[in-house]
């Protein structure tokens, strides 16, 4: 059982829009079955063919989910920041992971047994919808991205990738350069490019005075034209 200073923290960490729908006696539940724990960069939190068994819920640091394809080419087809809840749709599917999950940078994640987080839903309806608003946002937001994956030229692609990071991890303090650091060939997977066309357009980004790249610091100075980039490519 974690103490409660640190199950205080977490909590306000953003663990709470979970937290509200419990129960008081499904709360002490969850106190007392919530485990913490680390990961280093890169290291797999749980891998494609696993049986599905924890709820993870990231604290600190940053996660990706991505699956091999044909040739063992990558595509990432999520990031996650805190505080948000994975692993658990292939749980309530009966199937093992279809993907992969690690951490992109030092990690600490909260988990909890899907056993126990079913038994909670069976007896909580507002923990139901909970779940199930999760996972229908989830599916919406694939379903744009396939969309968009296929049909958007690679400059739209890209453009769509870099504003989507400013979204979802912010900028440092110049307001401009994005607070993660990717690698060429993490941003061809997550834009479905090849690296040599992901540092190609890049290049081309930078040549148009759209973004600044410094090694894998990339300073966006040009927004609404990336915008309309990620619109209309």
């Amino acid at each position: 059982m974690i103490s409660k200073s640190v199950l205080e923290d977490i909590v306000n960490k953003g663990i709470s829009d979970l937290w509200r729908v419990l129960l008081p006696e499904q709360r002490k539940i969850v106190a007392e079955n919530l485990s913490l724990q680390e990961y280093k960069k890169g290291q797999i939190i749980y891998a494609e063919g696993e049986e599905p068994e924890n709820l993870w819920i990231l604290l600190e640091g940053k996660v990706k989910k991505y699956k091999s394809g044909i040739g063992d080419r990558v595509q990432i087809l999520r990031l996650y920041r805190p505080v948000q809840y994975f692993g658990y749709r292939a749980y309530f599917a009966r199937e093992t992971y279809m993907s992969t999950a690690s951490a992109f940078e030092a990690s600490t994640l909260g988990l909890i047994s899907m056993k126990i987080v079913e038994e909670l839903i069976r007896n909580n309806i507002e923990l139901a919808m909970f779940i199930i608003r999760n996972l229908s946002q989830t599916l919406g937001g694939a379903d744009t991205k396939i969309v968009n994956l296929t049909q958007k030229h690679i400059r739209g692609r890209l453009a769509e990738a870099l504003l989507l990071l400013a979204d979802s991890y912010g900028l440092e303090d110049d307001k401009a350069t994005l607070k993660i650091y990717m690698s060429r060939e993490d941003l061809a997977n997550l834009s479905n490019m090849t690296t040599a066309n992901a540092i190609r357009t890049l290049s081309t980004f930078v040549n148009e005075k759209l973004i600044i790249v410094d090694g894998r610091r990339i300073k966006i100075i040009n927004e609404s034209q990336l915008r309309k980039i990620s619109k209309y490519g």
